[in-house]
């Protein structure tokens, strides 16, 4: 074989090496123009984030992270850009979490994703958390685990009578993270506790009242308050809050329910003020309630390790600040993940 051959049959291997590994980003992606997993777009004084997988709870990947973080960043820079608003298509669900299936299967294939998601997540949840212009989140529809993540450090979030929070990872060997050491210890007396081992699900009116969002607005209410918002004239912190408020005080459904939790809060307080996993459950033993039972029920059915990690990290982080909890929640993600 002539030395030309050969050059011209190794530039065509490493042509075709080139295609192949385009192609498999391009399916690692999945990402097209007419069908973005993520959009974003400048409408009237804000910027809109919308996340745009319905069919899959739009549960968040790394390529959705890495579009809407320099975007985030962008806006924040933009003088035109006065609010951030941030919500799910498809009306079932604002976000499902994060993308565990991809994860897993990275996992078991020895790739760096895990890595890469975990980091580039949390590096989002601070962001958000330190974003110089008004973030409105619309949970409106199943909000878990990394859905928490993009919405509960934001200034502002709007909750539905269709809103379902939970933070279910004691349940797959994980643990709430996306800054979960960091808000849940801050909710009122030990609730974000038992939120946290117990996965236990806040629906509706609940998921304000729990503190978890700031305003609830019926459903039937949102685009008209998505219009209003965009429609503000450079507007202040304070014309968003309003609109918020106006919204907010006008919603009628639920309006005179109470907490779902308030009459088990006393005992919630004093069962998980424990500084053990032992002594939680064998406060919960000793009470012998029913809804005692079916908390030891539920929390019998879940990991042990993630128990015990879970309720470490919220201990830790009741007195760190939320960028030293997303620091010790990278590292545990590793151990758990490797």
């Amino acid at each position: 074989m002539g030395l030309r051959e050969m050059w011209r049959l190794m530039s065509r291997f490493n042509s075709s090496k080139r295609t192949n590994i385009i192609l498999q980003h391009l399916r690692m992606s999945k990402h097209t123009d007419a069908a973005a997993e993520v959009l974003l777009e400048r409408k009237g004084c804000a910027g809109v984030i919308t996340l745009n997988r319905p069919k899959f709870l739009n549960a968040l990947n790394l390529s959705m992270i890495r579009q809407i973080y320099p975007q985030l960043k962008k806006w924040e820079q933009d003088p035109e850009a006065f609010l951030i608003i941030i919500k799910g298509a498809g009306g079932k669900a604002f976000c499902a979490g994060g993308d565990i299936r991809v994860i897993s299967e990275a996992r078991k294939a020895n790739q760096k994703i895990a890595q890469d998601f975990f980091r580039e997540e949390y590096m989002l949840n601070n962001a958000i958390d330190s974003c110089q212009k008004p973030y409105i989140a619309l949970i409106h529809g199943i909000t878990m685990g990394g859905g928490v993540g993009l919405s509960v450090h934001g200034q502002f979030r709007v909750a539905t009578e269709k809103s379902l929070f939970a933070m279910p990872e004691t349940a797959i060997g994980l643990f709430p993270d996306v800054g979960g050491g960091y808000f849940l210890p801050r909710l009122q007396g030990k609730l974000g506790c038992f939120l946290a081992l117990t996965g236990f699900r806040l629906k509706g009116r609940d998921v304000y009242a729990a503190g978890i969002a700031t305003h609830f607005v019926d459903s039937e209410k949102l685009g008209m308050l998505e219009e209003d918002l965009l429609a503000l004239k450079s507007p202040s912190k304070e014309n968003i809050a309003d609109v918020l408020e106006t919204y907010h005080a006008k919603s009628k459904i639920d309006q005179d329910k109470s907490f779902i939790l308030e009459e088990h809060m006393d005992k919630i307080n004093s069962w998980f003020s424990a500084n053990t996993m032992e002594q939680i459950i064998e406060n919960l033993q000793q009470d012998g309630s029913s809804f005692a039972l079916e908390q030891l029920k539920v929390i019998n059915k879940m990991s042990p390790t993630s128990l015990k990690i879970t309720l470490r990290q919220l201990m830790e982080g009741s007195s760190k600040t939320l960028q030293e909890v997303l620091t010790m929640e990278y590292r545990l993600s590793q151990a758990c993940m490797f």
